[in-house]
């Protein structure tokens, strides 16, 4: 395997959307979509209407990598052997020895189903992207509120949840300004949406003129997509891209064949009937990597064309990309800007333009560091028996280096490199640090290991 990753080697660059090319002012957003998910629960199936208040510090209970164990109500934090490393039932943490009692030192019992990447099952769920996330804290606020209401042991909520994710974000939602979130974005577009920066969409130019085919995949209805990109990257932005393909429903874009999940062109935001083959550039709604990587054959005059695909969620987008399609994958991976946040300014050696933009406006600080749950990267493995504590990778942070080509905080980031600009990619070594750009989180530094824990 070479060392390194170029962009230079590319054919085809895809996209991710949300997240991805378009950045939401995430406090913003993950107050909407809680309140979404909470008047939903409360107006429609009768829950607590405690529910729809919110303390101004509670979403520091939302931390990407979470896995919801839904019978017991408890939210885990898992190490990369599939150890619990931190808990809590409801919003309250767990003790090391009410770990320890319920878990044991041991591999969670549903740790190999998700680690083959099955972010969702009646037993558990996987949160691992900022449209979910949110869902998180209310899941624990109805845990806290059943036990005080019905000291209830094991949990059957996770149906009417569902059913508010549902209402709040299927397909015609849009349309008909179903829920709370799609009218309130439809909106207030400015209060939700960072506009991309001239970089990257100068970045995206010269991609394209460099004869790269540009696609956007997006699990997204064409509707919002159209929303967002006018938005974010004004009216023209169909010109950017070669293919645009919208509820593309992944990972099963990446997982399933022609014959499950066919492509279907779009009227008017309305799907058609099926289509046999994938002949030519275009808008598409649905469809599969199969029938796309033809049509890049055709485009490229190439037998194997090299693919990288940009993408935020690991379940979604960078796991099946890899594992599926075997593209080159970069994360988008927000977390590594809060990571840096926690240095003073003073202390940055990293130029400006590197940096998150985010210094100096508190409202527009993202909340990646839960204090609740601590990194994102690693955590303490308190010692059993007065034996030394050791420090463990996160399963989420061995995702990273097992899945990824690279991670990146942002587009933005590496907008302003030269297209051949060489990035030593994951697998080039054993180490767990290699891939991420422009530094490595600085809980995986060693002298950070005891500052970043606490």
């Amino acid at each position: 395997m070479q060392q390194h990753f170029s962009l230079a080697e590319c054919d085809v660059v895809g996209f991710d959307l949300d997240h991805t090319l378009c950045r939401y002012h995430l406090p913003q957003s993950a107050r909407l979509i809680y309140d979404s998910f909470a008047h939903y629960l409360v107006t429609e199936k009768g829950y607590d209407e405690d529910l729809l208040t919110l303390a101004p510090d509670s979403l520091d209970f939302c931390c990407k990598g979470l896995v919801f164990d839904i019978e017991e109500g408890n939210f885990l934090k898992l190490a990369e052997d599939g150890t619990v490393l931190r808990a809590s039932h409801g919003t309250k943490s767990m003790t090391f020895e009410e770990i320890l009692e319920i878990y044991g030192r041991k591999e969670w019992k549903h740790f190999n189903t998700v680690s083959g990447m099955v972010s969702r099952t009646a037993k558990y769920y996987l949160y691992d992207n900022y449209f979910d996330l949110p869902g998180a804290l209310l899941c624990a606020r109805v845990v806290d509120s059943l036990d005080q209401h019905d000291g209830q042991k094991k949990y059957d909520f996770w149906k009417d949840m569902v059913a508010a994710i549902q209402h709040n974000y299927k397909i015609s939602a849009f349309k008909e300004d179903c829920g709370m979130y799609f009218p309130e974005v439809k909106n207030h577009p400015d209060k939700y949406l960072q506009r991309c920066p001239d970089s990257v969409k100068k970045w995206l130019k010269q991609l394209k003129n460099a004869g790269k085919i540009l696609l956007l995949i997006t699990s997204s209805h064409s509707d919002y997509c159209r929303l967002l990109c006018e938005h974010v990257l004004g009216n023209d932005f169909e010109e950017y891209f070669d293919i645009l393909i919208t509820n593309a429903l992944k990972p099963g874009f990446f997982s399933h064949t022609p014959n499950q999940r066919p492509f279907r062109t779009l009227e008017n935001d309305e799907e058609q009937e099926a289509l046999l083959s994938l002949d030519k550039p275009g808008w598409y709604s649905q469809g599969n990597a199969i029938q796309l990587y033809d049509l890049l054959k055709k485009m490229t005059g190439k037998l194997d064309p090299k693919v990288v695909y940009f993408g935020d969620s690991m379940h979604s987008d960078i796991f099946p990309a890899h594992h599926y399609s075997n593209w080159e994958t970069v994360f988008i991976l927000e977390e590594l800007l809060g990571d840096k946040g926690t240095v003073p300014a003073k202390a940055e050696s990293e130029p400006l333009e590197k940096k998150g933009k985010y210094e100096g406006d508190p409202l527009k600080v993202p909340y990646f560091v839960s204090k609740q749950w601590g990194s994102f990267f690693m955590d303490r493995l308190p010692g059993l028996e007065n034996a030394e504590e050791t420090l463990v990778h996160t399963w989420s942070c061995k995702c990273i280096s097992t899945y990824s080509t690279i991670a990146i905080p942002s587009l933005e980031a590496i907008a302003d490199l030269p297209l051949d600009y060489r990035f030593t990619r994951f697998s080039s070594n054993s180490s767990a640090t290699a891939g991420y750009y422009p530094s490595p989180p600085r809980a995986l530094l060693p002298s950070q290991d005891s500052a970043m824990m606490k």
